[in-house]
């Protein structure tokens, strides 16, 4: 049997299947068009574009598996399992959900956005073991700059805030950076080719309240270092170090209060290699998921209704 994800997110359109048989999984998304200099959407656009994409990320799925064997479908239908946590642009894929699961009478499992992230960075990290114990993740992107604390539970997991950003979110900072600088928005990937030559001119010192972070004070620096003509590449070079010593700090932090807990890194922003290779090589029991994986993906979501249909229990 065949497991359905779906994802609307506020800047991706995805839907995967999960062949519960091999644990293999198909996949397909699309970018939400951003015009050029902008750096984000509203959210009125973003639930057009879903409206407009979601058929053709489906129409391209079922050309690579077969739908008509579908056991349950899971979707994301708000950002966090949080009280008031809410974004109309995930309306899009519960309404898809609801209606396939009605007319294939099949259960539909719903289930955040932070959660689809963990569970695809477990699953592209050959991790999905740690479900069975505590452990910590971060949900590093251009929306959230979360610490998180996950214990077992008959819900696949509940999910505890530690810590988190007080004002601007990793994924935000590197993306007005970007756009600062002249790249294209999402911004991170360009923003990495960038740094890749740049030379680190500047010592960093993370901003650290109680665990959480604040990270406003860097974008204000990075527009100063272009204002004094220092390059492009340095600057580049200098965010993403920014963002790997605040995450280090964070997970120090973490670790102080809850102990050696292993760590999973999930979201768009752990997909940068620069900032991986930083926390690979000051820290023990961590892992990530690929770089597919990382970014906005509805593989979780597919495994949540998959664990789900088995009690919850992984």
């Amino acid at each position: 049997m065949r497991v359905l994800g779906i994802d609307t997110s506020n800047y991706t359109t995805s839907a995967a299947v999960l062949d519960t048989e091999t644990m293999d999984i198909v996949s397909e998304r699309m970018l939400l068009p951003v015009k050029n200099g902008e750096a984000g959407l509203r959210q009125s656009d973003a639930v057009f574009h879903h409206t407009k994409q979601l058929p053709l990320v489906i129409s391209k799925l079922r050309n690579r598996c077969k739908l008509s064997e579908l056991s349950s479908i899971g979707v994301s239908v708000k950002p966090r399992l949080a009280e008031g946590s809410y974004m109309p642009c995930f309306l899009c894929g519960e309404g898809l959900a609801d209606s396939i699961g009605s007319v294939m009478n099949i259960s539909v499992y719903k289930t955040s956005h932070q959660m689809g992230h963990i569970l695809a960075a477990l699953y592209s990290a050959n991790r999905l073991d740690m479900l069975s114990e505590s452990f910590l993740a971060f949900h590093v992107s251009g929306g959230t700059t979360d610490c998180l604390l996950c214990t077992p539970s008959s819900n696949v997991m509940d999910i505890t805030e530690v810590s988190t950003s007080l004002d601007l979110k990793a994924g935000q900072l590197i993306d007005r950076t970007g756009v600062m600088l002249g790249l294209s928005f999402p911004c991170g990937a360009e923003l990495e080719r960038l740094a890749l030559s740049g030379k680190l001119t500047k010592t960093v010192r993370p901003v650290i309240k109680n665990g959480s972070c604040c990270l406003s004070g860097f974008q204000n620096k990075a527009e100063d270092m272009l204002k004094n003509g220092e390059c492009r590449e340095d600057i580049a070079l200098y965010v993403l170090n920014v963002c790997a010593e605040t995450i280090y700090s964070m997970a120090k932090a973490a670790r102080e209060r809850f102990g050696n807990f292993p760590i999973i890194f999930a979201g768009g922003v752990m997909s940068d290699k620069i900032i991986r290779d930083f926390l690979e090589s000051r820290m023990n029991d961590i892992c990530f998921g690929t770089p597919y994986y990382s970014c906005d993906n509805a593989a979780g979501a597919a495994i949540y209704a998959y664990i789900s249909q088995h009690g919850g229990k992984p």
